[in-house]
């Protein structure tokens, strides 16, 4: 009788020792799964990626099988926060779900050896069911429901202005708001359910750097100017408002951020700043227009819904607090 032979694991390696020639078909597979998926333009963002690995710069973990790569999964260190920046595995891979969960464990565990990290924080767009069921450390990660939502242009052009078109005044985005806004963002966040997400909304410094990265790489797209608003109070001239966009494909919007005053919330403003954004983006030739919301941000999902936008994916920004305690 014939011995039954067990499959081997691919193998994991430390993604600054694969061959980047390893990893070029991988990431060209995933930009063609963000285009057929979410309307996003992936490449500028596999190209640096691509960039620092050829660099052996970028931490992380790659999985072969034998010379071929199936996943790979890259983090960073931020202060004394790590940041899972990607995993992703080809979907043309049976048990894809077990090879992300095994990438997504040696990267936390990596986290957790490193000295001075005490927080993890990770958003994965692409992650598979399977995997979002079993996440490494479950009693450790906290889970946040979030939602890719999009909308053709065809069903917002119609938009019309709301209150808060007469309770402020609106110019397009310039770098001289940056301290202003982030001041804006870290007073719009307290207390607020995404600040439990992302903690750099929690001081405006860490506001700051959220809102330089948003503007100078390609992670939430290319940052789009024209369609970047804010509202500024009439009496007293104080940023009270802020919406940034980017471009996610040469014909498709993104919107990256809106927030409002704590003192003005819900008086129409944030949907007015988000109208003009859109207009921006009809006039420069956008096709649709998509953003992200946690779910639990009911008002804003709403809203949302009422413009026109409509949930195209599910999935989740996991948390590890407490890192190495």
């Amino acid at each position: 009788m014939t011995a039954l032979v067990e499959p081997s694991l691919p193998l994991l390696v430390d993604l600054r020792q694969a061959k980047p020639d390893l990893l070029e078909p991988l990431l060209a597979e995933e930009v063609e799964l963000w285009a057929a998926n979410l309307d996003w333009d992936f490449r500028a963002s596999a190209e640096l990626i691509l960039r620092f690995i050829r660099m052996q710069s970028l931490s992380g973990y790659a999985l072969l099988d034998g010379e071929r790569a199936i996943g790979y999964c890259y983090y960073v260190q931020e202060d004394e926060k790590g940041l899972i920046g990607d995993v992703f595995v080809g979907r043309r891979d049976i048990g894809a779900g077990d090879h992300e969960v095994r990438l997504m464990a040696a990267a936390l565990r990596a986290l957790a050896a490193t000295p001075f990290v005490r927080r993890v924080e990770a958003q994965f767009m692409m992650l598979s069911r399977a995997a979002r069921a079993r996440m490494p450390f479950p009693g450790l990660m906290k889970h946040f429901e979030r939602l890719f939502m999009t909308a053709g242009i065809g069903r917002l052009r119609q938009l019309p202005a709301g209150p808060g078109a007469v309770r402020a005044e609106y110019y397009t985005w310039h770098e001289r708001e940056m301290d202003a806004a982030a001041r804006l963002m870290s007073a719009a966040y307290a207390r607020h359910v995404d600040s439990k997400i992302n903690n750099q909304y929690g001081s405006p410094a860490g506001a700051r750097k959220f809102i330089a990265n948003i503007l100078e790489y390609p992670g939430c797209g290319s940052f789009f100017e024209a369609g970047s608003v804010v509202a500024l109070d009439i009496a007293t001239g104080r940023l009270i408002g802020v919406c940034l966009a980017s471009l996610v494909a040469f014909d498709v919007g993104h919107v990256t951020q809106v927030c409002v005053a704590p003192e003005v919330r819900g008086s129409g403003i944030g949907y007015e700043m988000l109208r003009r954004s859109i207009a921006a983006m009809e006039r420069h030739g956008c096709r649709a227009v998509s953003l992200t919301v946690t779910a639990a941000n009911v008002d804003a999902v709403r809203m949302y819904e009422r413009m026109g936008f409509a949930t195209r994916r599910v999935y989740e920004a996991f948390v590890w607090d407490g890192v190495g305690k």
